[in-house]
């Protein structure tokens, strides 16, 4: 039996987080899971974002899942989320998009696979001001050759092994000519080790046109932190929204596989939030960890009640509740 953190997070957390359990144990799973939180709920409660009971327990069975966690606007603590993927060194920001029968888009056959860079570009939070005045103010951008090298790395091992033929760099560095300009090289200097992909560059504004234009041509997407937050919210809405958006972070020994949707406390407790990121994203943990069958499983249910007619969540036009939706996938495994 293989131990798991798992971090329900604030708002809604809760609510699909007990989906996510109740959906293991009635397929028989081998995965217990050791409960410990952080967020805004967590805060209010001890005043601490991240209890240290919290890391011990990542630190220990080194995967995780975790739900939404609430971060306030403009003010109070940085993100947890950019707090844990800077402690683990979690560099692969992972996101699948692919169209899903019975979601109704304007998009189909969208099948691609967006490898963000977690730990640099402007997330460093590295900001000041330039004047006692305060006035002016900047950012620091920092990449370097080791990170752009392992995430690229990442991107074309991933578009070996599961039969791609094309990845895409996405970069501005035609502005940016150092930051960005090393992204790029970095790129063209691991395309040669494979010689049966090839590697597409693209601007990135123009990166955001294709997308909502031609999106069925994008296969695997590799780009620095900044851009890949865009880029992998807008690929997300192209094929139904976050609501059904996987993720995961990993580093090379810890990973931490996460809903990206919000907290969504306006309807927390009401029995009207979607589950599906949240389990689609316990499947993309049950394939690291190997557990392929139980991926299937899971997969093959969830996918028959997502193309069943008037059968939606909220967020996706319907009325279905949480709970029902959680007892249908159950009834399909």
């Amino acid at each position: 039996m293989r131990k798991i953190t798992l971090i329900p997070g604030d708002g809604i957390g809760t609510e699909i987080s007990r989906s996510l359990v109740k959906i293991f144990e009635s397929a028989k799973v081998p995965i217990e899971f050791e409960v410990e939180n952080a967020g805004l709920t967590v805060y209010k409660q001890t005043g601490e974002l991240i209890p240290e009971s919290l890391y011990k327990s990542i630190e220990k069975n080194k995967v995780a899942i975790k739900g939404p966690i609430t971060t306030p606007i403009g003010e109070g603590f940085r993100s947890i989320n950019v707090s844990l993927r800077k402690k683990y060194d979690l560099y692969s920001n992972i996101r699948p998009v692919k169209s899903i029968s019975g979601i109704n888009t304007k998009y189909e056959n969208v099948n691609m696979v967006i490898f963000r860079e977690n730990t640099e570009g402007l997330y460093i939070g590295e900001e000041k001001f330039e004047d006692k005045e305060k006035t002016s103010a900047i950012a620091i951008k920092r990449i370097t050759k080791k990170g752009s090298t392992r995430i690229i790395k990442e991107a074309f091992e991933y578009a070996k092994k599961n039969n791609f033929n094309k990845v895409t760099v996405v970069h501005k560095a035609n502005i940016l000519k150092i930051t960005d300009g090393m992204f790029l090289e970095t790129a063209r200097e691991i395309s040669k080790q494979y010689k049966d992909i090839e590697l597409e560059e693209m601007i990135v504004d123009n990166m955001c046109m294709q997308l909502v234009t031609n999106p069925q041509k994008f296969q695997v997407i590799v780009t620095m932190n900044f851009y890949g937050d865009f880029l992998s919210d807008l690929a997300a809405g192209l094929v139904g929204g976050l609501g059904i958006a996987p993720g995961a972070n990993i580093g090379d020994d810890i990973a931490i596989f996460e809903a990206v949707h919000g907290s969504a406390p306006d309807i927390a407790g009401q029995n009207k939030a979607n589950p599906t990121a949240l389990i689609l994203s316990s499947i993309e943990m049950l394939k690291y960890l190997n557990l392929n069958e139980y991926a299937k499983k899971i997969e093959k249910a969830i996918f028959k009640v997502l193309a069943l007619p008037n059968f939606k969540t909220y967020d996706l036009s319907g009325n279905v509740g949480t709970k029902e939706f959680t007892d249908k996938i159950i009834e399909f495994l």
